[in-house]
């Protein structure tokens, strides 16, 4: 029924795509179930790990360890992906985030090991679906209309990441995280159910050649893909707790409550300007746009450092997601016009993910370095300082859909 709906609300705003809008709305549904099933537990789970009394330093390093082993994944699953077709992938992809978020609900008693088992199923889970969900994407969209339907996805996906976190923090404050962590399963497997009767958008098996790839045409958004990883470990993993250590530090378990109200509030603000974004994406202002989000999230980095109250948090998180959204939708989109023009897409969607996990993987470095040098606290404000120059490289990308 809910892709029923997507697809007919769709239809209406392209009737002229009417074949292709059943298997964007499939996509839709999927990467909306994926994201509230991540989102309701994976924004909580760093901060659990904090609370139950591992360290900052022991976190860090194992998110460097985690992305460190996606780069070799991503080779591997990108001729995975080519033989069996993206939606295979992105199938498997949610299954295998099932033990991992059932791992991580018995980490009180099963200690580290839960946490490797944790963190090696959802390596594999997040280097296939990335492949999976770019592939397909980037084949059933429309070309005159990407930044459009860019901006629905992002639309989607931001309502889900809007209502998870206030649903997740109450399952963690009712119930417990370790039911919050086996709630996230169940959605896992709901969301691989509308892509088990579908076929393949792209011919499978196919071989992944990345000797013949146009190295030159794809150098410079690769090293803007790197400074993405930076930037996502920079929100996704630091701020998150630097918020609950600075200024929810005694909240007690009301903390998931407070810190997915804090999300999710500023999520709208995203929310309502995506479409405009997606407009001016396809009038050809992506370039400008892209640049203008990238400053923007500079400067938002660089005052993290002085937010330690939730109503400073909440203008941080409400101007991040407004600067976030738009340099992500320009910057997508010239992705996709750069996997078109390579010629190889599976190759450079792969290598653009093993850039943003290099990124990712540095930031997690500096992040620790940061921390042992000058203490959690002093280490983390100075973190977002370095945080505010290194995401700058975003906008170097200089994609040629913007050079028009």
């Amino acid at each position: 029924m809910i892709v029923d709906y997507i697809y007919n609300f769709l239809k209406k705003r392209h009737f002229w795509r009417y074949a292709s809008f059943s298997e964007i709305a499939e996509l839709y549904v999927s990467k909306t179930l994926r994201t509230v099933a991540i989102n309701i537990a994976a924004g909580f789970t760093s901060i659990y790990l904090y609370k139950i009394g591992y360290s900052l330093v022991f976190i860090l390093i194992f998110w460097a360890g985690y992305y460190l082993l996606k780069i070799p994944l991503f080779f591997v699953f990108s001729h995975l992906v080519a033989k069996r077709g993206p939606k295979h992938g992105t199938l498997i992809s949610n299954l295998l985030y099932i033990p991992a978020m059932i791992s991580i609900s018995f980490v009180t008693k099963n200690g580290i090991v839960s946490v490797a088992i944790w963190g090696i199923f959802t390596a594999v889970s997040t280097a296939i679906y990335y492949l999976s969900y770019m592939i397909d994407f980037s084949k059933v969209r429309s070309v005159e209309h990407s930044g459009e339907e860019i901006a629905f996805m992002n639309i989607f996906e931001k309502i889900a990441i809007c209502v998870s976190p206030v649903i997740g923090g109450l399952i963690a404050l009712f119930f417990g995280p370790r039911i919050l962590m086996l709630v996230s399963a169940l959605l896992f497997f709901i969301a691989a159910l509308p892509l088990m009767n579908t076929s393949e958008p792209v011919r499978v098996d196919q071989k992944v050649n990345f000797k013949h790839f146009p190295w030159r045409i794809a150098l410079r958004s690769l090293i803007a893909e790197a400074a993405t990883g930076f930037d996502y470990v920079t929100t996704g993993v630091v701020w998150g707790l630097f918020v609950a250590i600075v200024a929810l530090s005694g909240a007690g378990d009301a903390v998931y409550v407070e810190i997915g109200a804090l999300s999710s509030i500023s999520i709208v603000a995203a929310i309502t300007a995506s479409y405009a974004f997606g407009k001016i994406i396809d009038k050809n202002k992506g370039g400008c746009l892209l640049k203008i989000g990238v400053v923007t999230n500079a400067i938002v980095h660089a005052f993290r450092s002085f937010s330690v109250t939730p109503i400073s948090i909440l203008g941080i998180n409400i101007t991040n997601e407004m600067a976030t959204t738009g340099y992500n939708l320009a910057f997508m989109r010239g992705i996709f016009d750069t996997a078109d023009l390579s010629g190889h897409r599976i190759v450079y969607l792969c290598a653009t993910g093993v850039a943003s996990t290099l990124g990712a993987i540095i930031g997690c470095i500096i992040a620790l370095a940061c921390i042992i040098l000058f203490g959690d606290i002093n280490g983390i404000k100075i973190f977002f300082f370095i945080a505010a120059v290194a995401v700058l490289a975003i906008g170097s990308a200089n994609f040629n859909v913007y050079r028009k």
